[in-house]
Parts: C-alpha cells; sequence; structure tokens
C-alpha cells in the first residue's frame, strides 16, 4: 500500500500551504466542539428531563454538533489524510501516534453523541466528577498531538 501511496506524494502541489491552513482551522472548530459539548452536558445535568431548560440544552446541544462537531470531523479527515498522502507521512513513527490519538478522539465524539442520546432520554449520571474528569480527555490529547507534530519526537 506504501507504494500505491508513494506515487500520490506531493500531488497537492501549490494548494498544499491552502489544504494545510484549511486543515488547521477545522481542527479549531473541531476541538472546540469537542470542548463546549461535554460543559454543555455538565450544565445540562442539573435540569429536570422534560422540562424547558432540558429542552433548550438538547437543542444546543444538538446544533452543535450537527454544526460544529459532525462537519469539522468530516473536513479534518479528508483534509488530514490529504496531507498525509501528499507528504508520505504514513510509516512515520510520530504519525502512525498522531493518527492513533485522533481516532481516539473520534471516538470520543462518538461517545458525546451517544451521551447526548441518553441525556434526551431523561438519563442523568451520577457520578459528575468521572462526567468532568472526560471533559479534559480533548485538551490532554490535542496538547499530545500538537507535540507530535511539531517536535516530532521519534
Amino acid at each position: 500500500m506504501s507504494d500505491m501511496l508513494a506515487n500520490w506524494q506531493g500531488f497537492l502541489g501549490a494548494a498544499y500551504l491552502w489544504v494545510k491552513a484549511a486543515h488547521v482551522t477545522f481542527v479549531i472548530f473541531w476541538i472546540a466542539g469537542l470542548f463546549i459539548v461535554p460543559r454543555y452536558y455538565i450544565h445540562h445535568q442539573a435540569t429536570t428531563p422534560g422540562s424547558a431548560e432540558d429542552r433548550a440544552w438538547l437543542e444546543r446541544e444538538d446544533k452543535a454538533r450537527t454544526i460544529i462537531l459532525t462537519p469539522a470531523l468530516v473536513i479534518v479527515w479528508v483534509l488530514g489524510l490529504m496531507l498525509a498522502i501528499n507528504g508520505g507521512m504514513f510509516g512515520q513513527a510520530w504519525f502512525s501516534a498522531k493518527l492513533g490519538l485522533v481516532v481516539i478522539l473520534s471516538g470520543y465524539q462518538g461517545w458525546i453523541g451517544a451521551y447526548g442520546r441518553k441525556l434526551a432520554n431523561g438519563y442523568r449520571d451520577p457520578n459528575l466528577k468521572r462526567l468532568r474528569l472526560l471533559n479534559e480527555v480533548p485538551g490532554m490529547l490535542t496538547a499530545i498531538i500538537v507535540v507530535l507534530v511539531i517536535v516530532k519526537p521519534f
């Protein structure tokens, strides 16, 4: 497969910096969404299921997921894979680690969607501390990803 991808190295040509700028921009949107939606959930926990406040939080959460998170995730993946193929990054250890962390963040977004559906059905997590700790996942993983991309430690 790496031989097949090698034929595509440099395919972005002069568009490379534009694609890279767009990728970074949508990463910012995606991570912002990964920060805000779980924070919404923490506040949503205090509402009474079925109340007007509950419905308002559900609407906010749904808009953040459908307007910010999902489109940003798709665009980040598409542009990121384009950049990786263009730069021949597959097989580099730092990139493999980064890609693994991006997969984990994508899974985290899946968890966000599932948890939102639970809240919509009236579920309230009795362990608010766990929810607050999970809210820190995107920040920690983003910091590690930035180090991997900038420093390329291995």
